[in-house]
């Protein structure tokens, strides 16, 4: 058990180490969670940054707290972890713990607060996977799934209606959920992002894809290629908006992040005992 206040980062996202790699700069104590034994490796092995493995939830989740001393919440979890950033809030209002969001911006203003599909020449933004599969959008396109393998499964009504294709993450868990979905191997590729450009452009070539499916993650989630490529080489592109969550506090600027931990840290641990800006 820890007696040094830290701050709890959720992580699993490029975002989430970018800023603890600010926060061991800034000597800001700080535990990580991830829910993956292979997102460990993501983090810098400094004395103050610690990284824990698993899944909080229930009596774990207050275990969590109290051996980590966490005095404040940051959530740098994936824009599409709406469950995690759920709980999270839950949380911080259960515990009288102070909140913030830290999520990367989104590329276009495309999301909609009417849930009404926007199309821009081939570029088509939907408020969710269910509108997405209860539509004709995919009938007869030769389709590139670069959703992630927990979303596969819902196309797996499409496999004899449409040629589906999906890129997923070269793990086995990954290659479990795409084969229990219906995709044959000759229809998958295993390769960890970030994709460039003339990869992603030759896999859409390889394959004649017509349509790309993607969520609307941003530029770590290859966003902006995909919009190039689309406008580029003809193909639809079918972007999911990310899921409505009510965060109490919210922000894009690192900064902000690095000054919500210090501030916190500081109210606890007295601010003699961390080193200035």
């Amino acid at each position: 058990m820890t007696t040094t206040p830290s701050i709890w980062l959720i992580g699993g996202t490029s975002e989430s180490r970018e800023l603890a790699q600010i926060l061991a700069l800034n000597h800001l104590p700080c535990t990580i969670s991830v829910t993956t034994e292979s997102a460990r490796s993501l983090y810098p092995s400094v004395p103050l940054l610690q990284v824990w493995v698993g899944q909080l939830e229930g009596d774990g989740l207050q275990n969590f707290l109290t051996s980590h001393n966490i005095i404040a919440i940051l959530d740098a979890s994936h824009p599409y972890a709406a469950n995690i950033s759920q709980l999270a809030i839950e949380t911080a209002n259960k515990y009288n713990l102070p909140y913030l969001r830290y999520e990367r911006k989104s590329v276009s203003s495309s999301h909609t607060t009417n849930k009404k599909a926007i199309n821009h020449d081939k570029i088509l933004s939907l408020p969710s996977f269910e509108t997405l599969i209860e539509g004709e959008y995919l009938a007869g396109e030769r389709v590139l799934l670069t959703t992630g393998y927990r979303t596969l499964h819902l196309f797996q009504p499409w496999q004899s209606r449409s040629h589906l294709y999906a890129r997923v993450l070269p793990a086995v868990t990954s290659l479990e959920a795409a084969l229990a979905a219906g995709f044959t191997p000759d229809r998958l590729i295993g390769i960890r992002p970030p994709i460039s450009l003339e990869l992603e452009r030759a896999l859409w070539q390889h394959w004649q894809i017509t349509l790309v499916i993607s969520k609307a993650s941003g530029t770590p989630g290859g966003e902006p290629i995909k919009r190039q490529l689309a406008t580029e080489l003809g193909v639809k592109l079918i972007l999911i908006d990310r899921p409505p969550v009510a965060y109490p506090h919210q922000t894009d600027d690192l900064s902000a992040a690095v000054t919500f931990c210090r501030t916190h840290l500081c109210d606890r641990v007295g601010n003699t005992s961390l080193p200035p800006n």
